[in-house]
């Protein structure tokens, strides 16, 4: 499906501004296809974009919430509207099946109609009467917002930030992932088009950008999703003006299945694979190590490639039978093999997964196999670092108080599964480092939207999605109202 390359633009002020440097997006299924260029923007621009919010900020704090209830919703429409166009560019650029890019077009309207549909009932104040008079609370908006966004999924890790920040009277600077710059353009540009100049705003670019975004003095807050080694960076940047911030970070998020876990469930391992191989395993709430009890590992690990060479169909995106297609960048692609060769060379097995319709491609493309590690090591790379890409170790525990360390030793706390009968694995998710425990299902298919998200430990600060997430753009803001203005006591 090869096109003519598109052109994105920085979007300032309420205007487009050309660049003189680009940055050129590959084809991860056809490398030497330029899906499209978007504007490597400079330092002076982005100080440009970051005052163009600012100014706009003063009159769209104290705009009417209805009005921005109303943009939003013409915002979430026109995106509706363009759906199959904006899903065939991400899938062009990121090597996403075009099911999973039109997935995440779904999962981002449904987050921008739940905002819309709570953000009055926070922002509402809340007035107290009480003995010593009255108090008024307020939830004010913050202020300018950074917000950076990764590759992986680029829209819906944008619009869960612009729509909060928007409807609750932020304006914003975006900054999307070099990898995956053109879909979520357009699809800011949309929404951009419904608000007033300088309230939604959009730049591209290199290190240079990133460290205006999260240094300069008018921004008040970060919203960031990415590896958590970038966050320590943002932090230190962000650390000399005191901001707000909301951090997403890296996981290595494990599923623990329990021994009265049901192994001739076709449609439970189905889930489990696709926990494992959505988005090339390319999520960051994806189950990327698997713990299996020992009494039922043999017959578990048989079933569960039964179910993944079932399900999982590699080749090209747009092949209506595909589930997995290309990793998005070489980069990626080598950490990944990397990976898999260190935990080979130690002994462990190695078992390709699944079908490969487009043989093709597979030499030319970004393409890796979906594979099974079996025998690894508790604490091999494969297992404790976060591989972000189509492999997955599983491994026997033998009791419930050893998977349960082996869970709580990472350095991360994102998302976790727990698979077996259901009260017994609600009591061991109890015991869960991590912000989010699934019971019987994992990753995407056990999101849901109208509950707060994040991680503990170094997978993140703070929650998106939910009331939680709304409101984590607000300022509290407590105005008394005393009675009595006096001190109880005062000398003459």
């Amino acid at each position: 499906m090869t096109k003519e390359p598109i052109t994105v633009h920085a979007i300032i002020n309420g205007e487009k501004i050309k660049t003189e440097k680009t940055i050129p997006r590959e084809n991860p299924t056809h490398p030497d296809e330029i899906v499209g260029y978007a504007p490597n923007n400079t330092k002076e621009e982005t100080i440009q974009a970051i005052d163009a919010a600012y100014n706009a900020f003063k009159n769209w704090a104290w705009t009417d919430v209805d009005d921005r209830i109303e943009r939003m919703k013409r915002a979430i429409q026109k995106l509706k509207d363009s759906t199959d166009e904006i899903a065939e560019l991400l899938s062009r650029e990121h090597g996403k099946a075009l099911y999973d890019a039109k997935g995440e077009i779904a999962i981002s309207i449904m987050w921008m109609e739940f905002a819309c549909d709570h953000v009055k009932k926070v922002v509402t104040p809340e007035v107290k009467e009480h003995e010593n008079g009255r108090t008024i609370i307020t939830f004010d908006p913050i202020g300018v917002v950074s917000a950076i966004t990764p590759w992986n999924y680029p829209i819906s890790l944008s619009t869960i930030k612009i729509a909060p920040a928007l409807l609750t009277g932020n304006t914003m600077v975006l900054k999307p992932s070099p990898f995956a710059p053109l879909a979520v353009s357009r699809v800011t540009e949309i929404i951009a088009n419904e608000f007033p100049p300088g309230v939604l705003n959009l730049v591209n670019g290199d290190a240079e950008v990133g460290i205006e975004l999260t240094s300069n003095p008018k921004v008040a807050k970060i919203a960031f999703t990415g590896g958590t080694n970038t966050a320590k960076h943002i932090m230190k940047s962000a650390s000399e003006t005191i901001k707000k911030m909301t951090l997403e970070l890296g996981g290595n998020d494990a599923a623990i299945v329990l021994d009265d876990f049901d192994v001739n469930d076709e449609r439970a391992l189905r889930r489990m694979v696709i926990s494992n191989f959505l988005t090339a395993g390319q999520i960051c709430m994806i189950a990327k190590r698997v713990y299996v009890h020992r009494s039922i590992y043999d017959a578990f690990v048989e079933k569960y490639i039964e179910a993944a060479n079932k399900w999982i169909r590699v080749g090209d995106p747009f092949h209506p039978d595909v589930t997995v297609g290309p990793v998005n960048n070489k980069n990626q692609v080598k950490y990944v093999k990397s990976l898999i060769e260190d935990a080979k060379n130690k002994g462990a097995k190695i078992i390709p997964l699944g079908e490969v319709l487009n043989p093709e491609l597979m030499d030319n493309g970004y393409f890796l196999q979906p594979t099974l590690v079996l025998g690894a090591d508790y604490h091999d790379p494969i297992v404790v670092e976060e591989q972000f890409g189509p492999t997955v170790p599983i491994l026997p525990f033998d009791d419930e108080e050893q998977v349960i360390e082996l869970h709580n030793e990472s350095i991360y706390g994102l998302t976790s599964s727990v698979w077996g009968e259901e009260e017994h694995a609600i009591k061991v998710a109890r015991r869960i480092e991590a912000g989010t425990t699934m019971i019987n299902t994992a990753a995407v298919q056990g999101l849901d939207v109208r509950f707060p998200f994040g991680g503990v430990k170094q997978s993140g600060v703070g929650r998106e999605y939910g009331e939680e997430g709304l409101k984590s753009y607000t300022e509290t803001h407590v105005i008394n109202i005393p009675k009595n203005l006096e001190l109880p006591y005062i000398p003459e």
